[in-house]
């Protein structure tokens, strides 16, 4: 066929997936509506998976899987966009990586509102400025982000989907590298590549700023200093890339958790994770007989990790991740079981385990 014919009949298929765009987002705003009359929250992590994995399994052999799950994940998230009445909070500014996991999870079609702190995250979502609030929460190489371990074991909100994102630190600014005297970053960041930067930056301190974004904004003005932030970060900001790829291990990945007022129901067709927060009565053997109960149920714990109380000295929270939802049967009987042990339980979410 012609190259001309074969391009019009590219026009006439686009036109026709258009009427068919709008047919559905016809239709999900009548689901927003829907949801709305009954309470429901409009985002929905797990059906979201689900009908990411369905339309995988369908595709024909000519599309590749994540080809699907890239075309479907910005559709939805133009459904998800008519449906939210506000935008989802994230610790910003534009360009860091909570920037980049909010965008992965949520798509381009979801309005995005960057934040100064992980404060004003939590504060604007319990106000209810925002339904969703995206933070970090730990760093499989640096550990934990211990400013939202401590709101998560204050608030009300509840964690109703995590993000895994792969971490690639850049060198950026103008350069030469022999003229760097000062490399600027977010605290983590700056830890993730402190043996690459011993190497090849000697004679530059390094200084802690409030996000990776921010040390950019001074590298671009001053030849002498230098950021460790994203690539996309550098290319917002129109500065050059000195050295890619400067983190000192390769598997190196950020979680971050997606917040709520309203927490999730037991999810249909994904595997659930939970978050709880533990402090233990002061007696000998009771960290191990709160977690016994989890290996007599086969209840696989994934996460645990202590943390100072901020309301009393010497007295700690313990942050455990488990497989399960709250309100299944073999978790509450271990949580009845665990109770004695314990001076506080606080349930700090379910939701699907996704994304690593």
């Amino acid at each position: 066929m012609p190259l001309d014919k074969l391009r019009t009949e590219i026009d006439r298929i686009d036109r026709e997936l258009l009427r068919l765009l709008a047919e559905r987002q016809r239709i999900a705003a009548a689901i927003g509506e829907s949801k709305r009359g009954a309470g429901r929250a409009i985002y929905a992590p797990d059906r979201e998976e689900a009908v990411l994995r369905k339309l995988e399994e369908i595709a024909p052999g000519e599309l590749k899987p994540s080809a699907v799950r890239g075309i479907f994940r910005e559709i939805i998230s133009a459904s998800v966009g008519l449906q939210l009445d506000r935008p989802v909070a994230y610790l910003g500014p534009e360009g860091t990586f909570t920037h980049q996991a909010s965008l992965k999870n949520f798509g381009h079609g979801v309005p995005l509102k960057p934040l100064r702190t992980i404060d004003e995250v939590f504060a604007s979502v319990e106000r209810g400025e925002f339904d969703y609030g995206v933070v970090p929460v730990e760093n499989a190489n640096e550990g934990s982000v211990v400013r939202t371990l401590d709101l998560l074991a204050e608030s009300e909100l509840k964690i109703v989907a995590q993000i895994y994102l792969p971490i690639e630190q850049c060198l950026v600014g103008h350069g030469p590298l022999d003229k760097v005297r000062r490399v600027l970053s977010k605290d983590i960041a700056l830890e993730q590549c402190r043996g690459w930067l011993s190497r090849h930056v000697p004679q530059a301190t390094l200084e802690a700023v409030d996000s990776t974004a921010a040390g950019v904004r001074v590298a671009a003005a001053d030849s002498t200093v230098a950021a460790v932030a994203s690539s996309v970060a550098a290319e917002m900001e129109h500065v050059p890339v000195l050295a890619q790829g400067i983190q000192d291990r390769r598997d190196n990945v950020t979680r971050f958790l997606v917040i709520a007022r309203k927490a999730n129901p037991p999810g249909s067709g994904c595997e659930d994770k939970t978050s709880v927060v533990l402090s233990l009565r002061h007696k000998p053997g009771a960290l191990q007989h709160a977690l016994e109960p989890f290996a007599r149920r086969g209840i696989n714990l994934t996460r645990v990790e202590s943390r100072p109380a901020r309301s009393r000295v010497w007295e700690y929270l313990f942050f455990i991740d488990f497989i399960g939802h709250w309100e299944s049967p073999e978790v509450r009987a271990a949580f009845a079981d665990l109770e004695p042990a314990c001076e506080r339980v606080k349930w700090l979410g379910s939701y699907p385990n996704l994304g690593q």
